[in-house]
């Protein structure tokens, strides 16, 4: 996949806490996501310019528990990214799950203004997700932390859009439960790799309902491929087991969490 390139480029970019050479106006997205929060730059050529990322519990299933440490964590991950590529940054995009209420939108836009950056752009997650996959058909499923997106693209048009509360929460819950530990212990052990293995039989359960509620979704859409996207997809066999379910080839990009952030970026226009 094309896309992956560009992902792996801005991956190495937030590691690295560098910036590309650039020239023009910049576009900014931020994602406030259940695990973590990601600010992203791209050029006007939708190239990767720098980035921040910081894991974070101050918003649960699309909805900001901690307005003020929501708004700490972006003004800090702004400063971050103005500090390596040199410039102010005036002007984001930001996302949404499919289906959250217009009260919680203006929540999560009011965050990122709080932050001193004006809100040009609201646009879905798998919606932004697929900006970055450059699909003209298909699903894309944005698997977060509190809850499993879902958009269908019919010749590059978005013709549906879904949301369900289940996720890499819902994953840590099981856990935490199979293995007497606290929800905390659990998300440490479901982000160890070396743990994958067990880990994932544990919480397979939960990624087949996901890829159960996915196939509901997509009946009479005739969608030939999903692609998966998201912190929560992570696990080497989650499109695995997704293809097994849904009975639909399972594509998912390398950084899987980078995807949504860098596509919300790209879509900071009016």
């Amino acid at each position: 996949m094309n896309c992956n390139k560009l992902i792996e480029e801005f991956s190495e970019l937030i590691k690295n806490k560098k910036c590309n050479p650039y020239e023009g106006e910049l576009k900014v997205g931020v994602d406030l996501g259940t695990a973590n929060i990601v600010l992203s730059v791209v050029d006007s050529n939708n190239r990767p310019i720098a980035g921040a990322m910081y894991p974070s519990s101050v918003v649960k299933d699309g909805i900001v528990v901690d307005y003020i440490g929501a708004t700490r964590v972006v003004r800090d991950l702004k400063d971050q990214v103005e500090a390596i590529i040199g410039v102010p940054l005036t002007k984001a995009a930001t996302a949404i799950p499919p289906g959250i209420t217009e009260g919680n939108t203006k929540v999560i836009a009011n965050v990122v203004e709080s932050a001193d950056l004006e809100v040009i752009n609201v646009i879905d997650e798998p919606t932004a997700a697929s900006c970055v996959l450059g699909i003209r058909d298909g699903a894309v499923v944005d698997v977060g932390g509190g809850t499993t997106g879902i958009s269908i693209i019919k010749d590059g048009k978005v013709v549906f859009t879904a949301d369900e509360p289940t996720g890499g929460t819902h994953m840590t819950l099981v856990l935490a439960g199979f293995m007497k530990k606290s929800f905390e212990e659990a998300e440490e052990m479901k982000k160890d790799k070396s743990l994958e293995r067990d880990v994932f039989t544990i919480v397979k359960p939960v990624v087949e309902k996901m890829a159960s509620i996915v196939s509901k979704y997509i009946q009479g859409y005739d969608v030939d491929a999903i692609y998966v996207v998201g912190g929560a997809c992570c696990f080497n066999e989650f499109e695995r087991i997704f293809k097994k379910e849904t009975k639909v080839d399972t594509i998912k990009p390398i950084e899987p969490l980078l995807v949504t952030p860098l596509g919300i970026a790209m879509n900071c226009s009016v």
